[in-house]
């Protein structure tokens, strides 16, 4: 079974918590992993090459291929520094699974433009600015494999991360088209939403939940979402504590009206309209 070994993936934000699992375990079944972290905290302030140094000697020490980049996925300049480290010392790019993130968590009302940007930058951006870097090798040998890093605080919501969530709900919109335009070309596009203890949940869920949600729970399914026999597209899993599950979008069949509908005829077929009780997986109604 092919799976990873001698496949060429960039985990970015791999200095900690779910990208150093991911890198481990994917290194450990023979992928030549680029080992990218900015190395500062978690709020995005600061660097460093500690972080990432320290992973990859993790690798190197059990017999893995891993090099370090520290570049920000934030910037274009950043995104292409990390495929550029790829190609020079692999030779080739063959998956990008886009980890990378920062917490700058607040209620809505309080919510800052700077905090607002600085996350949306890391996450929605890097995942774009990474992927678009990688995009025209995949296309050109027509192989690759995409994983972005979403959240149940994207999909369902969470108090005081409404950047963060619009950050993450993005990426999934990403990957559903990158799985459209990627067919062709062999190229698969998914979104995971990882529950893991890392330095990011530290402070968000009891110690006791915690305690159940290892990171290397996760890193095995992004492993094969990022494997040659991986044929899934456009999807979106939940995984962690040992659990691992789809989640998608569902629809109704919905109320059609002959003419546009005054005020009142919505407010009377308002229960149909949003009544989901027969409700199935849902399609683009446009394409």
């Amino acid at each position: 079974m092919p799976g990873v070994q001698d496949k060429v993936v960039i985990v970015t934000g791999a200095g900690g918590g779910l990208g150093r699992a991911y890198a481990r375990f994917l290194a450990d079944n023979g992928a030549l992993v680029v080992v990218n972290d900015l190395g500062g905290a978690r709020d995005g302030s600061g660097s460093g090459t500690t972080m990432a140094d320290t992973v990859v000697e993790e690798i190197r020490s059990s017999g893995g291929r891993a090099v370090a980049d520290y570049s920000s996925v934030a910037t274009r300049e950043g995104a292409e520094a990390i495929v550029a480290t790829a190609l020079e010392h692999f030779g080739a790019v063959h998956g990008v699974v886009s980890n990378a993130g920062i917490l700058r968590d607040g209620a809505f009302h309080k919510m800052t433009d700077d905090n607002w940007d600085a996350v949306i930058k890391v996450h929605l951006y890097g995942g774009y600015h990474v992927t678009r870097a990688a995009w025209p090798h995949l296309r050109e040998q027509k192989f690759g494999r995409v994983v972005m890093a979403a959240s149940t605080s994207g999909i369902y919501g969470n108090f005081g991360q409404a950047n963060y969530g619009a950050a993450k709900l993005g990426l999934v919109g990403l990957i559903n088209t990158l799985a459209i335009e990627g067919v062709k070309y062999g190229i698969t596009a998914n979104a995971i939403a990882p529950m893991a203890a890392t330095r990011m949940t530290a402070d968000i869920a009891p110690q006791e939940v915690l305690d159940k949600l290892d990171p290397d729970h996760v890193a095995p399914t992004v492993g094969y979402l990022v494997s040659e026999e991986n044929q899934e597209s456009g999807s979106v899993f939940v995984v962690g504590g040992g659990l691992v599950q789809r989640v998608a979008q569902f629809q109704n069949d919905g109320v059609t009206f002959a003419a546009p509908p005054s005020l009142e005829e919505i407010a009377k077929r308002w229960s149909e309209i949003s009544d989901m009780s027969s409700a199935k997986l849902g399609t683009n109604p446009v394409g």
